[in-house]
């Protein structure tokens, strides 16, 4: 073995000798395959540490010709699978990293090396370490780095965080990809190879398509929106993965993701966008299909009280079908909002066909108490929902809007306008019939 070492040590030093005279003569060839010849011969001799050491030295040597760095990352990136344990493998990644670190032209190299080293963090159940290595690297600074594998690589950021349940941070980093960017048509996104290290690298095989991507995307929007119980987001995101092409066309991929698109849409808050979701969800051929959620939300758009417990025996198996799809966690929490949305739902109702009504009948019409009918409408009307005053000695409820001194006045001028519009039209329809009755009496 001692034979072996001092024959490398000998081999390497004629190399590095090679190495020297080529890079001062400025030849690149001969130093880029002198320096790769040195670490082939690490590797054949199996001698890992001096590998790391040779790395180390050629990239620190004076005036090193940056082709021959890159030729000795990628070379030595090859071995990484090869090595006899995880301990090596990490010292191997660990030397290529530092080498590459602050280099332009191994960006690349590095941002794959590190998401490596991430992976193996993880596998070692090293979640927080694993998260903090990834975000070192900014890849959307990168410009010949392939669109595709940028965005795998800021989604593995995110999916880290998530893991760690570091929301702003996932968000944070979420916000680095642009939804549009899922929409880019790819056959027209092949640019012309440029002059120099500028080319556009090709992704690598393992990275995922656009559109796996964008339903990776939106599934880790899913999980940070669900941490906060955010309906209307995490029913947009499901919206997007049903328009995927290849989900579409297979009823077997689509109907669940359109269940959950429904029940999101119940669960959320009204507002405009609720409303515009809901009627363009309600428009789908494909909700034919699954009749019992095309009820429900017919029942929501249409302006009638709807009875709770009614509601709850007919869709309570649906629900109870669903809850594990929706995730443990949200189960209850889901169930409870679904009640304070039809009772949201009823309130409105009951407001564009009255204008004052006693809480005692209200309560009634929404099969609440006293005190709560009165919370849940208080609730509204802080949120801005609803305007509404309550006269609680009285025990009144009043929907209609008070307006202020201008308003008044404004509408007593067009109400007077219009009575003088009326009084002229009148007075011309007499003098109309006056005339008409002189030419008769004249004839």
């Amino acid at each position: 073995m001692e034979g072996s070492g001092s024959s490398l040590d000998a081999a390497i030093e004629s190399l590095l000798n090679t190495e020297k005279q080529c890079r001062l003569a400025g030849d690149v060839a001969g130093t880029r395959k002198a320096a790769v010849d040195i670490v082939e011969l690490c590797f054949k001799d199996a001698a890992w540490k001096t590998l790391n050491d040779q790395i180390v030295v050629l990239s620190k040597r004076r005036g090193q010709l940056k082709q021959a760095i890159t030729a000795v990352v990628q070379k030595a990136m090859e071995y990484i699978d090869v090595t006899p344990d995880v301990e090596t493998r990490i010292e191997l990644i660990k030397t290529l990293s530092s080498v590459a670190a602050g280099k332009i032209y191994v960006e690349i190299e590095r941002a794959r090396l590190i998401k490596r080293l991430a992976k193996i963090k993880e596998e070692q159940g090293k979640i927080d370490e694993a998260a903090e290595i990834m975000q070192e690297v900014a890849v959307e600074t990168f410009g010949s780095m392939a669109k595709t594998e940028k965005l795998a690589f800021i989604l593995e950021q995110v999916r880290l965080c998530l893991d760690r349940q570091d929301y702003v941070r996932a968000q944070i980093l979420s916000r680095k990809i642009s939804p549009r960017v899922f929409d880019a048509d790819t056959s027209k996104d092949k640019k012309k190879p440029k002059d120099g290290d500028n080319m556009v690298q090709e992704a690598p095989a393992d990275v995922p398509s656009l559109l796996e991507l964008k339903r990776i995307y939106y599934e880790l929007m899913i999980r940070y929106y669900s941490h906060n119980n955010d309906y209307l987001e995490i029913c947009r995101c499901y919206k997007s993965i049903y328009e995927i092409p290849s989900i579409k066309e297979d009823p077997a991929k689509w109907t669940p993701i359109l269940r959950k698109i429904c029940w999101f849409l119940v669960l959320a808050p009204h507002d405009p966008m609720q409303s515009s979701l809901l009627n363009a969800t309600l428009e789908d051929k494909n909700l034919s299909e699954i009749p019992n959620f095309r009820l429900l939300l017919k029942q929501v758009v249409t302006m009638e009280v709807i009875q709770w417990t009614k509601l709850w025996e007919f869709f309570k198996d649906e629900y109870e079908n669903e809850k594990n799809l929706l995730g443990g966690a949200l189960g209850t929490k889901a169930a409870e909002d679904l009640k304070l949305r039809i009772i949201e739902h009823n309130i409105l109702v009951v407001s564009k066909y009255y204008s004052r009504i006693t809480l005692k009948r209200l309560a009634d019409l929404l099969c609440l108490s006293l005190q709560e009918a009165e919370k849940h409408i208080s609730d509204m009307v802080n949120s801005k929902a609803l305007i509404a005053k309550i006269d609680r000695p009285m025990g009144i409820v009043s929907f209609r809007t008070a307006q202020d001194s201008n308003g008044v006045l404004n509408s007593w001028a067009s109400n007077l306008e219009k009575l003088l519009d009326l009084v002229e039209k009148s007075c011309h329809q007499i003098h109309k019939e006056t005339m008409i009755h002189k030419a008769v009496l004249k004839a």
